[in-house]
């Protein structure tokens, strides 16, 4: 049922977004050099690494400096890039790995290897089930890049502080993980998208 649904419900946001993802698309294509797209490894259900796609709003080879990003006014991100990361609109393409079945519309998000082997034992639990596009750790967080650019050492406050807390928040959703569960985190993810 859950397969089913995120199939189909990624297949219609993906269709009804298309002319808003043709104008993004030649807006990155105009504004900087590089591709359209980003796709980056990331874990996911049971350890199994998948290509997470985005639409790239970063300059060519910014992850040479890291992978964590530090807020709306890091160097790294185009002027475009700005745009699309505040309405979250540089997620649309991973409804792609929905359909491809790497990952669901809800679930814990996907972390980058460099982190997932930080893990501890409990921690790993959350690699049970797919990742997602949104969670309630993605709402709780919804500004983390601002709270990593507060901070004088942004690694050590995302392993040490928001790190295990998305975790333990995401402890919530897989205490339940219903249909219903996952129309709630859509619905209230959609409102605070809005309320940006």
């Amino acid at each position: 049922m859950k397969r089913a649904f995120d199939f189909l419900f990624s297949l219609f946001i993906l269709v009804l977004f298309l002319p808003i993802g043709i104008v993004i698309s030649i807006l990155i294509l105009f504004s900087s050099r590089g591709g359209i797209f980003y796709m980056q490894e990331r874990i996911g259900k049971n350890g199994v690494p998948f290509k997470l796609y985005k639409f790239r709003s970063m300059r060519l080879s910014a992850e040479a400096a890291g992978k964590l990003t530090i807020g709306m006014k890091d160097p790294r991100i185009t002027s475009v890039g700005v745009f699309i990361r505040k309405y979250k609109l540089d997620e649309f393409p991973q409804f792609i790995n929905v359909l491809r079945g790497d990952m669901s519309i809800v679930g814990p998000r996907p972390e980058v290897n460099e982190f997932v082997v930080l893990y501890t034992d409990t921690q790993k639990k959350v690699l049970d089930v797919k990742p997602g596009i949104t969670d309630y750790a993605s709402i709780e967080y919804f500004n983390e890049n601002e709270l990593l650019a507060a901070s004088d050492d942004p690694k050590k406050t995302y392993i040490e502080d928001i790190m295990p807390d998305k975790i333990k928040i995401n402890q919530k959703y897989l205490a339940n993980p219903t249909l219903s569960h996952d129309l709630e985190i859509i619905f209230k993810t959609i409102l605070r998208v809005l309320k940006n």
